[in-house]
């Protein structure tokens, strides 16, 4: 029988990822905010975050490709259009967000959720609310953008991250559409 307690854990979670044109317009947009607060999250960190994992043992990795392998995506490219700028104060989070949540990304949500209850580590998930963190620490009131926010996110895959001392590696990768 082996001990699993020495197993060991990597930090995981699903993403939609960001286009380097788009990592760099975003950021150019938060430093015109010109804010004085927190911590600004990395330009090459930014993803819209679709279900997080937690500690997750190393030899679970496989089946979770396994079973992220096997949901039903959408068929076609996801689009998600980021217009609203929000703080989360109890998270201490700047985030850009989507107004309205597209269906499709909500249904992918979901099947990955269900997909990933035998790996759950949390009890219970939290609500599914989209986002892209700008800004960790944050303790001040949304600010005002002089240019209102409008980011297209578009994705034709979603992505298995590790996050490992504040840097994101991509573990794997699976298409929205089928080929």
């Amino acid at each position: 029988m082996s001990d699993e307690s020495h197993e060991p854990l990597k930090r995981l979670f699903f993403a939609l990822d960001c286009a380097p044109a788009q990592r760099r317009a975003i950021a150019q947009w938060r430093s015109a905010l010109q804010l004085r607060n927190g911590r600004p999250v990395p330009a090459e960190n930014f993803h819209l975050t679709l279900m997080f994992l937690g500690a997750v043992g190393v030899a679970q990795i496989a089946e979770i490709c396994t079973a992220a392998a096997n949901i039903r995506t959408p068929g076609v490219p996801l689009t998600v259009l980021l217009d609203r700028l929000d703080v989360w104060r109890r998270a201490g989070v700047l985030v850009l967000a989507p107004e309205q949540a597209p269906p499709q990304l909500l249904r992918l949500v979901y099947g990955l959720e269900q997909a990933m209850l035998p790996f759950r580590t949390e009890d219970a998930p939290k609500e599914f609310r989209p986002h892209l963190t700008l800004m960790r620490d944050y303790r001040a009131p949304v600010p005002e953008a002089a240019t209102p926010a409008e980011f297209f996110l578009r994705a034709d895959r979603f992505t298995l991250f590790e996050s490992h001392k504040g840097r994101y590696r991509a573990l794997a990768e699976w298409p929205l559409v089928s080929a």
